[in-house]
């Protein structure tokens, strides 16, 4: 969530994420305990064994306290499913968080790259040669006819998933989104929250991907993505300019109440945060706010998350201790922000 790369004013990330097993082991779900470890211990000493993954940071998730297995979920780094998850696994990353290797997650490996902006081309390539590198010293799962076999039937074939975050207030707020998303089922693209599979929208955040892999390639799943992302950003848009064409005095005033709500609330929920949060970033791409960025705005939403206040304020915090604690971060962030902005200006 860096605010760079194309279409970033809509387009949060793009990500790939494959699934791999390893043929010698059962599925996640019929191994054993040792069947973990052995796993674990496996797969972490066969990437070592690759070059350029020595510089790959690794933590044995399972031994995490819950609050820094929650930040790594919120960072996007590990599923919720791995973070709460039972046994054995770890996850490696890389220096600027744009590739992790989560192991024994449902599947034996799920690998995953992400980008910033619209960018999914560039993802590919990336995992692509990640994912030679690692079967270059693992031996996978595979079926000549099904393609890699993976614990969720739905993922058999490239085990790929291809899915991009969009940023789409205005298409909420003109009541267009519930088409959009019925149009998108219709062509068998499924719609996610933040945090993917399972969890709900929050500050207008919408993950769009594919809901299969058997039977189509790798460059046919991006291509699908690709080529309906587009069409939402230019609805998005177009929503947007309806917005500010039709009623400019409204929608400015009410992005204006929102900041405004963020830089004096001495108490905040993090859904009412993701809420204003959502209507400032809105506000910064139509030029309604100058003195902040959507690179700040994108840091306020990853770093006023639960865990991330927590880490910030280095001891655990119940709810409303960490809602006072976010208030007093984002009044802290934003009237910094404003005087550096302000005195740049001057």
């Amino acid at each position: 969530m860096r605010g760079s790369g194309p279409e970033s004013d809509i387009v949060i990330s793009s990500r790939i994420r494959l699934a791999r097993n390893l043929a010698e082991f059962p599925f996640i779900r019929r191994c054993t305990p040792e069947d973990r470890q052995s796993i674990e211990k496996m797969v972490h000493g066969r990437l070592q064994a690759i070059p350029g993954f020595k510089t790959l940071y690794y933590l044995r998730v399972d031994e995490l306290a819950h609050v820094d297995r929650q930040f790594l979920t919120e960072r996007q780094l590990i599923s919720r499913e791995h973070a709460e998850a039972e046994g054995a696994r770890s996850v490696a990353i890389d220096n600027d968080e744009r590739l992790s290797v989560m192991i024994n997650e449902e599947d034996h490996l799920r690998i995953q790259v992400m980008k910033s902006g619209l960018d999914l081309h560039s993802a590919w390539q990336q995992i692509n040669e990640v994912d030679d590198q690692i079967e270059s010293k693992l031996s996978y799962a595979f079926h000549e006819r099904l393609g890699y076999l993976t614990a969720c039937p739905t993922n058999v074939g490239t085990g790929m998933r291809v899915s991009v975050m969009l940023h789409l207030p205005a298409l909420v707020i003109t009541n267009q989104i519930e088409k959009v998303f019925r149009s998108l089922q219709k062509i068998n693209l499924a719609v996610r929250g933040l945090y993917g599979e399972g969890s709900q929208a929050m500050g207008d955040f919408y993950q769009i991907s594919n809901q299969i892999t058997l039977g189509k390639s790798e460059e046919e799943l991006i291509d699908q993505v690709s080529g309906v992302v587009p069409m939402i950003i230019e609805y998005e848009r177009k929503a947007r300019d309806f917005l500010i064409t039709q009623n400019r005095e409204d929608l400015h005033d009410k992005i204006s109440r929102a900041y405004g709500i963020l830089c004096t609330a001495q108490t905040i929920s993090s859904e009412e945060t993701m809420h204003l949060l959502s209507s400032v970033r809105m506000g910064v791409n139509l030029g309604l706010i100058d003195d902040l960025a959507i690179s700040d705005i994108n840091k306020l939403f990853v770093e006023t998350q639960p865990a991330h206040l927590q880490k910030l304020r280095g001891n655990e915090l119940d709810t409303a201790g960490r809602n006072i604690e976010r208030a007093l971060y984002l009044r802290r962030y934003l009237q910094d922000r404003g005087k550096e902005h302000r005195d740049e200006r001057n």
